[in-house]
């Protein structure tokens, strides 16, 4: 397969440490240029990519012929002006999570990737991961029954930083939309359901939020009351680190650890309990998310491969992150 040559619009900091050695590393694909006027940030991706071309401005990036691929990193509020310019300039898309900052938003990314013909779609890459990949495949095979209860827990605590854009209302900040996207979106994208009711409770620092409880009544499509289960969700920007996710069904419960930084905040790992039966676990130590992503995204462009994560699945998260927002303090209706 011809490595697909990507471009990445800006040198933040999370690009550098995953994206960016996830595509100079990964099957199919070649780093090829990033768009940055900082000379030393520049250097820093040198050090593990000494060919990279470096462009000193986004549309100059955009420009260059041979840059078929686009990385867009940028703070949550550009992720949609910046998409729609690189679809405009003739290029396939992954843009960071989450990709707008409201669903609607997400509509006039669809019509552009349909009319371009374009494979453009959002930075999910749990879905890439083979724990949550199990996870999925065991829910929807019934092994532990009909799901009655989920809950997703999320935190990390970064209040001495205050100049981080997460903790900045103008550049989309916020746990919700940093991390909300997986406490919700996996949820949905392993049981296949969706909100029904949300009842939330947000705390907020400087515009931001950055302690938001959900509680929820999930609903499988076509299943009416019968497909519905519970849910729970934390997400924190002012606690310890934490991360989990337990599907509980009928027949037993599913246990996701590391869920969504596996190799960094542990190892990821699946338990399965269930009664009368051996506790089953399943590890996975060596799988990397991001290079899984890029190499995903490259078959699909290259050999059109199905791609596990649409815009259409990008836009139900950010419905379910819009009715929490809706839901602060009181009950709110799907």
């Amino acid at each position: 397969m011809r490595p697909v040559n990507w471009g990445i619009l800006g040198a933040a900091n999370f690009a550098r440490q995953h994206m960016a050695r996830a595509i100079h590393e990964a099957e199919g694909a070649r780093l090829h240029s990033l768009a940055t006027t900082h000379a030393g940030k520049a250097e820093r991706f040198r050090a593990f990519c000494p060919d990279l071309k470096v462009h000193e401005s986004y549309e100059a990036l955009l420009a260059d012929p041979e840059v078929e691929a686009v990385y867009v990193p940028l703070p949550n509020t550009l992720h949609v002006e910046w998409t729609l310019k690189a679809i405009a300039a003739g290029k396939h898309v992954l843009t960071e999570k989450p990709i707008a900052m409201a669903a609607g938003e997400i509509d006039g990314l669809i019509a552009a990737r349909d009319a371009s013909g374009l494979l453009v779609t959002e930075a999910y890459m749990i879905v890439h991961h083979p724990q949550w990949q199990r996870a999925r495949a065991l829910v929807q095979d019934g092994a532990i029954g009909r799901i009655l209860h989920a809950d997703a827990h999320f935190s990390y605590d970064n209040r001495a930083d205050p100049a981080n854009i997460r903790n900045r209302p103008e550049t989309g900040g916020g746990s919700i939309p940093d991390i909300g996207v997986y406490t919700y979106g996996s949820v949905r994208w392993v049981t296949g359901a969706e909100p029904v009711a949300v009842r939330s409770r947000i705390a907020r620092e400087n515009g931001v939020d950055v302690f938001a409880q959900v509680l929820a009544d999930m609903e499988r499509p076509g299943e009416g009351p019968a497909g519905r289960f519970s849910y729970h969700a934390m997400t924190s920007m002012r606690l310890p680190p934490r991360q989990e996710v337990v599907f509980q069904g009928e027949a037993g419960l599913l246990r996701l650890t590391a869920p969504f930084n596996a190799g960094l905040f542990g190892e990821a790992q699946l338990h399965m309990f269930r009664p009368g039966k051996p506790d089953h676990v399943e590890r996975f130590p060596g799988a990397r998310q991001y290079r899984n992503q890029v190499e995903a995204f490259g078959r699909a462009l290259r050999e059109g491969a199905a791609y596990p994560w649409r815009l259409e699945d990008a836009k139900g998260t950010q419905a379910m992150i819009d009715l929490v927002f809706a839901a602060d303090g009181h009950l709110a209706q799907a």
